[in-house]
């Protein structure tokens, strides 16, 4: 799919706004759960239109160091989106840090064209507008035809998708992408990390955890979770 094709278009305002994302700080963070320690004293700092990957194998705290960026985990040290802490999630949101998590987490009984407009019409998008947001979200991820049906009745892999286009629909500053592909054949792999590149090609800054290395190879920069232990890989290209 050419770059131009993956931003989406608002009928109303035409195509989207490009952003400018504060730098994204942080300073010593941790988790913890109980005695388990998942992310020890982490520092990372990305800034507007960079792409960066969090690797590691399964347990290594990459899910925990979005959740903590995303102001969803208790977490030590300090998270900053600019001139902003980040405290809690729904703080966070506010600043416009959106996260696609890990195995979707759709609401099962409502269809996939509700999963992505509700968050809209909860942020306070006029209906009209947070339809045609909704729709246009779902056609960029190969969805258009699938808008009318729960979430329960798609699979695994459209599931998947449908929350890609719910974090899509949100245009945040900052997109917090849990195992996007994870459930994904390679075309629609290609896909979300085409949408995915398009988001930082607007301004955001995109955070996305992977254990996939081709997936990983497409981002700007690269950092390795081993045990909660940070290390860098790879800088984003300036």
């Amino acid at each position: 799919m050419a770059e131009r094709d993956t931003r989406l278009a608002d009928p109303v305002r035409g195509t989207d706004e490009d952003v400018e994302s504060p730098p994204l700080r942080l300073t010593g963070v941790g988790v913890r759960y109980g005695s388990t320690t998942a992310v020890v004293s982490a520092d990372l700092e990305a800034y507007a239109g960079e792409f960066i990957a969090v690797t590691g194998h399964s347990g290594a705290g990459k899910s925990s160091l979005l959740w903590a960026i995303g102001g969803a985990v208790e977490a030590d040290g300090v998270v900053e989106l600019g001139d902003d802490r980040v405290t809690d999630r729904a703080q966070a949101a506010r600043l416009g840090i959106e996260v696609i998590p890990q195995g979707s987490a759709l609401a099962v009984l409502l269809s996939a064209h509700e999963n992505v407009a509700l968050p809209l019409l909860a942020r306070g998008i006029p209906a009209e507008q947070a339809r045609r947001r909704a729709d246009a979200a779902l056609a960029s991820v190969g969805l258009a035809e699938s808008g009318s049906h729960l979430a329960e009745e798609l699979s695994g892999g459209q599931q998947q998708r449908v929350a890609v286009a719910r974090g899509l629909a949100l245009r945040g500053r900052v997109l917090l992408a849990d195992e996007p592909t994870s459930e994904l054949d390679h075309d629609n792999r290609e896909r979300v990390l085409a949408l995915l590149r398009a988001e930082s090609d607007r301004g955001a800054i995109v955070v996305m955890a992977t254990h996939d290395p081709e997936a990983a190879a497409q981002a700007d920069g690269e950092i390795r979770l081993d045990d909660g232990q940070v290390e860098t890989v790879r800088v984003p290209r300036s």
